[in-house]
């Protein structure tokens, strides 16, 4: 593509330059640079991307798009905000893909990976080729590859798209954080269903305030445009239980299809009865009244749930296709997962890392627990500080046995976010053990007969960050080996 057809996308706010190579790639980190690349400086949190631009040169770059005039040889393209200018230019030079896939993106506190995961099987089971992108991994097509971020940068998520579109995938399904939505990172996406789980305290230490973590949420809905195609129809799928799902109703034009179980709705589940095994609920909605018998465990559960059959309504699939997608579910990876190596006690590792997934799962625990409750509990370091004491209440006030550990410490003292933790339960008893190995050797050990232990926080992760160093871990790994090794 040459450079001019490029830019033309930013017309006429910008300057042409004189010169016209070719671009056969955009980049915005310097070391991808190769041989006819346009670079594109972003101003990062740590680092500058105009500070590299010279190198970007070396590397091949055929033209470099800056916030200020650069000393170099090669095209330098003068824009007021290169972070507002990157998606544009990402979805024009892929070809716009997202409009020619069903894209559904999912944002909410809790539950987006599983829903994902739900939503992405009921469409697979309908016969579609899907897409897949998350907290866990990328999917294309059954090809998983690792991700860095819930939601990658706008620049990759477009190539991603690109490679869907190559791979013949009908229906994309993502997870869309709040940081991406207030960064940008989601320009460009052409959003067919957006859908909002729920809306609890988390990521205070980016976004300072509820009501500001509330708006970036409701952005993704604010986005879904104005228009209504007959062809293409776009639908906010909303958790009517969920008081921020009211303000996200206001806050788009989209059709609007509610999910829940308290408030009316129009897909409502009412009888919920759960077992240690799984769970049935009564399935209230435009197609009827029909049972559902899951595999899936815990009230949280069931709101997940009727969020991926709605959302597999509104993307055309049969009601009985969804159903029986929905029964066949086993589980999804580090959420609520059984660890059985045979013991006579319940091992469950979750992906609990808020004040409120923590106070779910511990809940659902207490339903089936026949004695006592371990619960494995730490803080990730280098992030919202004030949930850590409200972290540690809720495991001594749900857990018989509550014990304090790291998470991902990351470049805090692991001490210190455990001495945060402490400062919500004065006066209440609780173990603590700063190595998280340890600390899960202790509950295997401790456990009997009928026990329950949660291990909380990191769930799917198979890494511990200590500093910024990754090291292998693995809950599920640690937690089964410690049961062979008290075997023994």
């Amino acid at each position: 593509m040459k450079l001019h057809t490029l830019l033309s996308q930013l017309s006429p706010f910008i300057s042409m330059t004189g010169e016209n190579p070719d671009i056969t790639s955009i980049e915005n980190d310097n070391r991808k640079v190769k041989k006819g690349s346009l670079f594109i400086c972003i101003k990062g949190y740590t680092v500058d991307g105009h500070d590299f631009a010279a190198s970007a040169e070396k590397n091949g770059a055929a033209a470099v798009l800056a916030e200020r005039e650069l000393p170099l040889s090669i095209p330098v393209i003068v824009v007021k905000d290169t972070k507002r200018a990157l998606p544009v230019l990402a979805d024009f030079f892929y070809g716009h893909p997202t409009q020619n896939l069903q894209l559904i993106g999912i944002t909410g506190t809790n539950g987006k990976t599983t829903t994902s995961h739900l939503i992405e099987q009921i469409l697979s089971d309908a016969g579609k080729q899907t897409g897949l992108i998350g907290t866990m991994y990328t999917k294309i097509a059954g090809q998983m590859d690792e991700t860095k971020n819930t939601t990658p940068e706008s620049l990759t998520l477009q190539g991603i798209f690109k490679k869907m579109i190559d791979a013949g995938v009908d229906a994309a399904v993502m997870e869309v954080s709040s940081h991406a939505l207030v960064e940008g990172r989601v320009h460009g996406c052409d959003y067919d269903v957006a859908v909002f789980t729920n809306l609890t305290q988390d990521h205070l230490d980016f976004h300072k305030t509820m009501d500001e973590y509330k708006r970036a949420k409701g952005l993704l809905f604010a986005q879904l445009g104005n228009a209504f195609y007959e062809t293409r129809p776009k639908y906010a799928v909303l958790n009517a239980d969920d008081p921020a799902g009211k303000e996200y109703l206001q806050s788009t034009a989209a059709k609007v299809v509610t999910y829940g179980i308290e408030q009316e709705s129009d897909f409502r589940a009412a009888q919920i009865k759960m077992t240690a095994s799984g769970t049935t609920f009564q399935l209230q909605s435009p197609f009827g009244i029909r049972q559902i018998n899951m595999k899936l465990i815990g009230k949280f559960s069931v709101y997940n749930v009727l969020a991926s059959i709605a959302t597999g309504a509104v993307s055309g699939t049969g009601i009985d296709s969804i159903i029986a997608s929905i029964e066949n579910v086993k589980g999804v990876s580090g959420r609520f997962e059984a660890v059985d190596a045979g013991q006579d006690f319940t091992v469950i590792v979750d992906y609990s890392h808020t004040p409120d997934s923590l106070e779910n799962a511990l809940n659902t625990v207490r339903q089936f627990a026949e004695k006592r409750i371990f619960a494995v509990v730490g803080c990730g370091g280098d992030r919202d500080r004030t949930k850590r004491p409200l972290m540690a209440e809720i495991a001594c006030r749900l857990a018989t046995d509550p014990v304090f550990t790291s998470d991902n410490p990351r470049t805090e003292d692991p001490e210190a976010i455990l001495q945060e933790m402490e400062s919500g339960v004065k006066g209440k008893s609780y173990k603590k053990i700063v190595e998280r190995k340890e600390a899960i050797e202790y509950v295997i050990n401790e456990a009997g007969a009928g026990d329950v232990i949660l291990i909380a926080g990191k769930g799917h992760e198979t890494y511990q960050q200590i500093g910024r160093e990754f090291f292998d871990f693995d809950d599920r790994l640690v937690a089964k080996h410690a049961i062979e090794e008290r075997k023994k």
